[in-house]
């Protein structure tokens, strides 16, 4: 099958997340099947845009902010749109990573107007919204194509719920987010624990620097490391780094990283903690799982029934001291930790294996294709 996967955004430092993380792992295992994937994005940040990610051919273009201060959602790439009316039709299928932006509803309406299969894979990022702008965009775009999709594609029934408030009841298919099979090597001695994530305020940076400075009041010898993509929080991150250092903190803010990179980082952890509150899911916390390292989630993540049915970390509640006390209980025990990482490494191999995911959508897509 001839596959076009379109997302948002590509950029070096990874600042569209997990979306992309998600589209390429997808794309890498659909060639393995031996389907030909391309994958098309707004581009940012090159000097040379790259023709290709992780072994997957791209097609980015430069995007542009069109609407200010609405983050990813006012980005545009009016050069993508141009070349998705003549590719769309070059191609089997099309899969949207889709969310309420001029880039990918812009993209679908092409693939709908061709009368070319699509599906849509919103990744928590559609929901029932109050925004004064969302009212015309999902009047216009994001119900007609919701409900015009071959497939809309959700990782929780929470997820399915928020879609069917917006454009009410559509050609649902649970899809997780898959990961490769990784290795996992040694944790770091001593023990480092590890944010990987945006720094936006849903995935609470700050949260994470306050509960460093109550485990370390316990565990002097752990350190702790934030790296992320700047998404409105990273000059309080680095406050509050600054202040923690000065208290005697081991902790850093180490910036951004590619979205090839993440795994080696994290397998140099021992510990990764996400403090978001609502979390859709999280990818970051599967793949720490994947190398084999416990994580600390909040009880609202998507994951959260995941890691403790499984006892692959601790699962705490929003507040800061319970994070502390959770992070504190996998840094005071090292060999429990390391089990608890085996465990989700053997559980994220047997829910949430990339080749898994591959097969269940290329089903997907032969059926749409048939139909």
């Amino acid at each position: 099958m001839r596959i076009l996967s379109v997302v948002t955004l590509v950029s070096p430092d990874g600042a569209f997340g997990g979306p992309l993380r998600v589209a390429l792992n997808q794309a890498t295992a659909l060639r393995e099947l031996g389907h030909d994937v391309t994958l098309a994005a707004g581009g940012r940040g090159f000097d040379e845009p790259p023709t290709e990610l992780d072994g997957v051919p791209v097609r980015l273009f430069p995007a542009r902010t069109v609407v200010p201060g609405i983050g990813f959602a006012g980005l545009s790439s009016p050069g993508l749109l141009r070349w998705l009316r003549t590719a769309v039709r070059q191609t089997d299928l099309v899969h949207v990573h889709v969310a309420r932006d001029l880039v990918t509803l812009p993209a679908a309406a092409l693939a709908r107007r061709a009368g070319v299969p699509y599906f849509l894979q919103p990744h928590g990022m559609i929901d029932p919204s109050a925004n004064r702008l969302a009212g015309p965009l999902d009047a216009a775009l994001t119900r007609p194509l919701l409900r015009g999709a071959a497939g809309v594609f959700h990782l929780t029934e929470l997820e399915r719920r928020q879609l069917t408030e917006v454009a009410g009841e559509l050609a649902f298919h649970p899809l997780a987010n898959g990961v490769p099979e990784a290795t996992s090597g040694e944790p770091a001695d001593p023990p480092e624990v590890l944010f990987l994530a945006r720094l936006a305020p849903r995935k609470r940076p700050l949260a994470f620097v306050e509960a460093a400075r109550l485990v370390h009041a316990r565990h002097p010898d752990a350190t702790f490391a934030l790296v992320g993509p700047d998404e409105g929080e990273a000059a309080a991150v680095r406050q509050a780094v600054a202040e923690a250092v000065a208290a005697g903190v081991p902790i850093r803010y180490e910036g951004a990283l590619a979205p090839g990179a993440t795994l080696d980082r994290l397998r140099r952890a021992s510990i990764h903690v996400l403090p978001s509150v609502d979390e859709p899911f999280g990818m970051s916390v599967v793949e720490a799982l994947s190398v084999a390292r416990p994580v600390v989630v909040t009880d609202s993540c998507g994951l959260a029934g995941f890691v403790a049915g499984h006892d692959a970390g601790i699962v705490a509640d929003a507040g800061v001291a319970s994070l502390a006390d959770a992070i504190s209980r996998l840094v005071a025990d090292p060999s429990a930790a390391a089990a608890r990482g085996r465990r989700g490494q053997a559980a994220v191999r047997s829910e949430f294996s990339q080749a898994r995911i591959a097969a269940q959508l290329a089903a997907h897509y032969r059926r749409a294709i048939g139909a």
